[in-house]
């Protein structure tokens, strides 16, 4: 009896310190999911609405896929993320990490989910465009301390003894382009994806020629005999490749960037400078009516007459914001030509569409659409998103549904519509362009509040680290 009693006592005991045995089970214990990123337009960053990225939106759905609150963690330079990981100081790195053999043999990757390639960066109209490694001279090249170019340096540097270049512990890539736009430096060597994004801030940088092959981009884990979160991620990225929600999130950072070509580019900042001015505070007031970024105002603004109060169509629309005389009647504009009313009353009208889209679509999918039907009718939008379902895709996506737009120009398709033909193809023009002027207006508005800063205050860094 009294060797029963102990091995109840003992097996009690055993119960009672049972903690998490794999890693999987200790961050669900501890609610917290902790990971290293980057502050950088590619990953992650504090954009008009809150924090955004893609980096940022694919370790949120983790997080909330493991049913706990993200910590991020934002080191100080680039070249300590995978130090870090190896210490155990995060759970893991997502910070567009390419996956190369040196890292492999310090950290374990997750599946890629993004493929870029390193290309060396000019300036055009000043430096001459380099065409192999020997071109370089001894020119100044700067490059991320701690990255792949950096591996990837060392690697010609075999062949081309006479290769030099600066490691900068203190810059990321977005700034070290900034600096070869601005004549600090002579080159430096980008990954694809962030080239694209900031190429339409710095539309003088040109690309010499690609060091690399294509590479993967992918998460980083500890190495370890414990599996479990890593397991889980595997599951995640999978899941995210067969629904297509990876594709859709490429989409939503990547696709619009092209849509603006360089000279219509440059027209549209020398008009941010003469036109934008005098409307300004009324696209601040009207953002301010309808809770819509006045900078995504002026954005529609610009797409429909280039600030031109005066403007007209083939078709007879007016006015800065191009309202039909049936519009402008039911919102009671009593001159379409008069910039204030033109711009209050678009307001009002873009947000009715907005309003009128299906509550469960999620923004920006929702903002899209709602632009879209600003352009060709709400009516073409339905046909298009009812197409978009018939073809498998998902009706309440952006980029599922802009492949269906141009499809109401056929009619093997729009004579099962209820509202027929469309020339499908204007509105994704229209939305991508949108977007991309939009993006152009917060990255001047930046610049903008840089130029008022003090220096002490432009050398904040511009967020903090939240636990979400």
């Amino acid at each position: 009896m009294r060797i029963l009693l102990v091995i109840l006592f003992v097996g009690l005991l055993g119960s009672c310190n049972n903690k998490p045995t794999t890693m999987l089970e200790r961050v669900k214990k501890q609610g917290e999911l902790v990971v290293i990123t980057r502050n950088s337009p590619t990953t992650y960053y504090l954009g008009p609405e809150g924090y955004t990225g893609l980096e940022y939106d694919l370790i949120s759905r983790f997080a909330n896929e493991l049913d706990v609150k993200l910590k991020i963690i934002i080191p100080e330079s680039f070249n300590q993320i995978i130090p870090m990981i190896v210490n155990g100081d995060a759970h893991l790195a997502a910070a567009g990490l390419t996956i190369t053999d040196l890292r492999k043999q310090a950290v374990k990757f997750a599946p890629p989910y993004q493929e870029i390639t390193q290309k060396l960066v000019y300036r055009m109209g000043i430096n001459k465009r380099p065409r192999s490694i020997e071109d370089i001279g001894d020119r100044q090249l700067e490059v991320i301390a701690g990255s792949s170019h950096v591996e990837r340096l060392k690697e010609l540097k075999e062949d081309f003894s006479e290769l030099s270049w600066i490691e900068n512990e203190e810059l990321e890539s977005e700034q070290l382009l900034s600096l070869v736009s601005e004549q600090v430096i002579d080159f430096t060597i980008a990954d694809s994806s962030e080239l694209s994004l900031n190429q339409r801030f710095h539309k003088d940088l040109r690309v010499a020629f690609d060091i690399s092959e294509p590479e993967s981009l992918a998460w980083a884990f500890p190495i370890s005999t414990d599996q479990s979160l890593y397991n889980m991620a595997v599951e995640f990225f999978n899941k995210l490749k067969e629904n297509g929600e990876l594709d859709q999130l490429i989409e939503k950072y990547y696709s619009h960037i092209d849509a603006l070509n360089f000279v219509g580019t440059q027209l549209f900042l020398r008009h941010v400078k003469t036109r934008l001015p005098t409307y300004q505070k009324v696209f601040r007031r009207a953002g301010k009516e309808s809770d819509l970024d006045w900078r995504l105002l002026a954005a529609i603004g610009y797409q429909e007459s280039h600030w031109k109060p005066r403007a007209k169509s083939p078709t007879g629309v007016r006015g800065i914001m191009m309202l039909t005389l049936n519009t402008a009647r039911q919102l009671k504009i009593k001159n379409r030509l008069d910039p204030v009313q033109s711009i209050l009353g678009g307001a009002r009208y873009i947000k009715s569409m907005v309003n009128r889209i299906p509550r469960r679509i999620q923004m920006p999918d929702r903002l899209w659409m709602a632009l879209a039907a600003y352009n060709v009718g709400y009516g073409h939008v339905e046909d298009a998103r009812k197409i978009t379902q018939k073809r498998k895709g998902d009706p309440d996506k952006w980029v599922d549904v802009k492949k269906s737009l141009p499809l109401l120009s056929r009619k093997k398709w729009y004579k099962k519509t209820k509202h027929g033909y469309a020339r499908g193809r204007e509105p994704v023009k229209y939305v991508e362009n949108i977007r991309g002027y939009y993006d152009l207006l917060v990255w001047h508005d930046n610049q903008e509040q840089k130029d008022i800063s003090s220096p002490k205050e432009i050398k904040t860094p511009a967020i903090d680290s939240p636990v979400l």
